[in-house]
């Protein structure tokens, strides 16, 4: 390869490619705010249908509007018996990330408004995506162990019966609460690749199945959502307490970086970091044990130190770093922490998608295109002459 240029891959860091109302993220004050409400506020006080409401609504809903949509978004659970049938074709062993990617985009034929250029209709196909994501990843679960998928439970609130459907028997309250938190804490975060992705598409004008298809590709990647699968792996494979700092020693002296430390735009701990920490340590100790816990702790204090000695500099816990014990603790295979990612975060691909089609389209909707730098200089300043192929 002709290596006489230097390439460069930028990340998009520091370019602003569109506006949006619908949350900022500020890395250097440790916030993240959804449509003007610090992440902390919605955490503790809202259920993730009133985040859901917010992020589609673009206000807070009240009592009767909460009510409504609570029975809007539970009677749009239930998938199509073609749906079924497909999944059931599957190998046991696909990746359930890929399993959901094609889930979404099976859905699209079956959605009444799938055709329709309206706002009304879009924000319609958003209530049933959000509500249906859930239904898949639960689905396929099952389906994959030999059981039957279960119907919905339109009694329990989106996060109960998402785990009601995942694992058979209704959680108590405090685990259906930490899962709702769980998907409030994950719901959006700005321009991040897999929402990129999916506002990418939509400003083909494509409907909001191959947008939400896209950006669930984008989170299977192992720097975007499957990360919080890797810190499991990180924490089974140390195995124990008193193998942690030995573990830290050898990953840091290699130049390698501890898993769920760092990110690319936040320069203090993630502010969602501190409300899964304890969240993490009290399922632990309801599962008999908070040994992962207390290794994961051990890693952030250990990693940060050893990363301050070697660097100079401090580095941060992200989202996945307790997102990942407390998912084990609940009993979540870990193969499937990413696809639980897609049930919160598909509520923020759906607002930006919306975004995208109706709020930035006016007065006229622009296709994104960026720019890149060629240097594929194969034949010097000259474009190269063709030899044929008898030739060569």
């Amino acid at each position: 390869m002709n290596t006489s240029k230097d390439f460069i891959n930028t990340g998009l860091r520091g370019i602003a490619v569109a506006s949006t109302k619908i949350s900022d993220v500020r890395g250097d004050e440790g916030k993240l705010i959804y449509r003007g409400y610090l992440i902390q506020d919605l955490a503790t006080n809202a259920s993730f249908e009133e985040v859901v409401y917010l992020l589609l609504h673009e206000k807070l809903p009240d009592p009767e509007a909460l009510s409504a949509f609570r029975g809007h978004l539970a009677r749009e659970r239930g998938l199509p018996s073609g749906v079924l049938d497909a999944l059931r074709t599957f190998p046991a062993d696909a990746m359930p990330m890929d399993v959901l990617q094609a889930g979404v985009s099976m859905l699209a034929p079956y959605d009444p408004d799938i055709r329709s250029l309206s706002h009304d209709a879009a924000v319609e196909m958003a209530v049933r995506l959000i509500a249906k994501t859930a239904s898949l990843v639960a689905a396929w679960h099952r389906i994959r162990g030999g059981e039957a998928p279960l119907e919905p439970d339109e009694t329990l609130g989106h996060a109960a019966n998402f785990l009601y459907m995942l694992f058979g028997s209704r959680p108590d309250s405090e685990t259906a609460g930490f899962m709702d938190s769980c998907l409030v804490l994950h719901a959006e975060h700005s321009f991040n690749a897999s929402t990129f992705a999916a506002r990418e598409v939509a400003s083909t004008r494509a409907h909001m199945y191959a947008a939400a298809s896209a950006a669930v590709g984008s989170l299977s990647g192992e720097l975007h959502g499957s990360a919080n699968v890797r810190v499991m792996e990180m924490l089974l494979k140390i195995g124990e307490p008193a193998n942690v700092a030995a573990y830290v020693d050898r990953e840091l002296d290699a130049g390698r970086l501890i898993m769920g430390l760092g990110h690319a735009v936040y320069k203090t701990d993630d502010p969602r970091s501190f409300i899964l920490s304890p969240m993490a340590r009290r399922m632990g100790e309801r599962a008999g044990g908070t040994k992962w816990y207390d290794m994961a702790k051990q890693l952030e204090v250990l990693g940060k130190e050893g990363f301050r000695k070697r660097k100079g500099r401090d580095i941060f816990v992200n989202v996945d770093f307790y997102s990942a014990p407390l998912y084990y603790a609940m009993g979540i295979p870990v193969d499937l922490f990413s696809s639980v990612f897609a049930v919160s975060r598909i509520a923020g691909w759906c607002a930006h998608i919306l975004e995208e089609h109706f709020a930035l389209a006016a007065p006229k909707p622009v296709l994104y295109r960026p720019e890149s730098d060629y240097v594929g200089d194969y034949c010097g300043p000259a474009e190269c002459a063709f030899i044929p192929i008898e030739k060569r």
